[in-house]
């Protein structure tokens, strides 16, 4: 059996550009400087400066892309990063980025659009494949960072997002109220820290795939998030299925490759 040859990064991309000249949606010159940059810069070949080492064929591979974790990183690393994403044209999510190295990234295109609340920062040079339709639900208002960290990357990466913020079990008529709304979802993220009950009750009403995403919201015994955890993996809801703690990124990822299952 001949095994099928599997599209890179930049078979894609080059594909992808040469549709827009056809439909006349990129002028020819600015074809022209693109097709330059992704011959010279292939897309499978990562992009190295010291111990950074950027994947740029995970989302040929996987579907999904990279995202860059930056603490850590240093001011020389950051600006590197971001000149090799937006030469290479592909998407890019930045998560714990803090606001002072949002404001070193020079301006550019496609830009830097950064989110305090999630903290997240995204470069977004052209469409994704379609990441299927994902509900974000939270149980409290503090959640809402990490939830909304789950939404922006699926929202990069393709999927239409809904979101339903504060319908904790502490009030669960709420959650009731919004349930004929999250059932036509492929895929249902539920972000809470505290006990972490809402997923367990969400994935006992609804059809999808529940992705539990622990947050380290929480007094005293809740230590930082693990109880919520442990919650979650303790559940007998079926369907329920669980991230670390804080991982909004993982969370959304996850989604998006279920979603277009």
């Amino acid at each position: 059996m001949t095994a099928r040859r599997t599209k890179s990064s930049r078979d894609k991309d080059l594909l992808r550009l040469l549709e827009n000249v056809s439909r006349g949606d990129i002028p020819t010159n600015e074809a022209l400087e693109k097709l330059s940059g992704l011959m010279s810069a292939p897309a499978d070949r990562p992009a190295e400066i010291g111990d950074v080492r950027l994947d740029m064929a995970r989302e040929a591979r996987k579907g999904v892309g990279e995202v860059v974790y930056c603490p850590g990183k240093s001011d020389e690393q950051m600006t590197f990063i971001v000149s090799s994403v937006r030469a290479r044209g592909v998407n890019m999510a930045f998560s714990r980025m803090s606001p002072e190295q949002a404001a070193l990234v020079p301006d550019g295109t496609p830009p830097l659009v950064y989110d305090p609340v999630s903290r997240l920062g995204i470069i977004k040079a052209r469409e994704a494949e379609p990441g299927g339709l994902i509900a974000v639900l939270s149980a409290g208002s503090s959640d809402v960072p990490i939830a909304e960290e789950a939404a922006l990357v699926a929202e990069l990466h393709g999927a239409s997002v809904k979101r339903f913020y504060d319908v904790g079990v502490a009030g669960l008529h709420r959650l009731l109220g919004i349930l004929d709304e999250i059932e036509d979802a492929g895929v249902v993220i539920v972000a809470a820290g505290m006990d972490g009950a809402l997923p367990s009750v969400v994935s006992g009403l609804v059809r999808a795939l529940v992705i539990g995403l622990p947050t380290s919201v929480g007094y005293g015994v809740a230590a930082g998030g693990t109880v919520a955890l442990s919650t979650m993996l303790a559940s007998c809801s079926p369907g329920l299925v669980v991230v670390n703690v804080d991982n909004g990124v993982g969370a959304g990822l996850a989604a998006v490759i279920a979603a277009r299952r």
